[in-house]
């Protein structure tokens, strides 16, 4: 192993483990629905910004744990964001995108209903991570979420699959996810390269009409491999590898997610490209 990886995967393990243990805390702050910030179901879209931002976890993630920087990041710069927990296991508590994931897809189509409603905006337009910048895709592609969304930008997503041996790389980062093997776990065997989901996903082309797809990708990704498997075909996509924005950075699949700041400003890029910056190493002050 690289030294590199030796530092960045007990840095990315230890702060995964100190966000699990402040989740009720999160959780109760992201619930509360402050005058300002992320979850507040008062916020109004900006003429800036029309359309609020829906935030999509990965596997083993939740609706906080995985978004405690790039939320933030999104809500200083005027957008109305909000995430939703989904693919819930019974009995499972903290550690979600494990149901089948078509099921996870209608979760997602309830959660973007009610965002809309509750802005009064058109169309949203979502972020995830992992198996969250995946499974949007069936939404858009079945659930009728092409007319409700305009962009979906993926992080490190596995749009066409991964091995069970790269999902199962996953577990170091979170703590007692390891016991959750022993039981029913539909929402990995879906993400396996060649499953009878991704199958049908990826039929007749990797996109739909009238939404705009970015995908950010690393080259160190040690659960999407290889790492172009998440690229999209279609004539609206925009495919990202991080490292040629920024030699130097280093995340892999977990870090893209939850702390990469060169990542999160090319985020930004594909929510508004009419304002668009160049991103660079420098992004990272950004």
């Amino acid at each position: 192993m690289l030294p590199w990886k030796r530092v960045l995967r007990p840095l990315a393990a230890l702060l995964l483990t100190a966000t699990v243990a402040v989740l009720p805390a999160a959780t109760a702050q992201a619930d509360s629905a402050p005058s300002s910030g992320w979850n507040n179901y008062s916020c109004k879209p900006s003429a800036a910004h029309p359309r609020p931002v829906v935030l999509v976890h990965g596997t083993f993630g939740n609706s906080v744990d995985n978004w405690l920087a790039l939320a933030p990041y999104l809500t200083s710069r005027g957008y109305c964001v909000f995430s939703l927990d989904y693919g819930q296991l019974p009995g499972v508590p903290l550690f979600y995108g494990l149901g089948p994931i078509d099921k996870s897809a209608a979760q997602l189509q309830v959660f973007v209903d009610k965002v809309l409603a509750a802005t009064g905006a058109a169309k949203a337009d979502l972020v995830g991570h992992s198996q969250g910048g995946m499974m949007p895709r069936y939404y858009l592609k079945f659930l009728g979420g092409a007319a409700k969304v305009n962009a979906l930008v993926g992080l490190a997503p596995d749009n066409h699959g991964t091995t069970l041996n790269g999902l199962t790389k996953l577990l170091p980062y979170f703590p007692g996810a390891e016991d959750l093997l022993t039981a029913a776990t539909p929402g990995l065997a879906d993400q396996i390269a060649g499953s009878a989901f991704l199958t049908k996903l990826n039929a007749g082309g990797d996109t739909v009409p009238g939404v705009h797809y970015t995908v950010i990708a690393t080259k160190y990704d040690e659960v999407v491999t290889p790492y172009q498997s998440g690229f999209l075909s279609g004539s609206d996509v925009h495919n990202v590898l991080l490292q040629n924005l920024c030699g130097l950075d280093l995340s892999e699949h977990v870090a893209i997610g939850i702390l990469d700041r060169i990542a999160y400003h090319e985020v930004a890029n594909a929510l508004d490209p009419a304002h668009a910056s160049t991103t660079t190493c420098a992004s990272v002050f950004s």
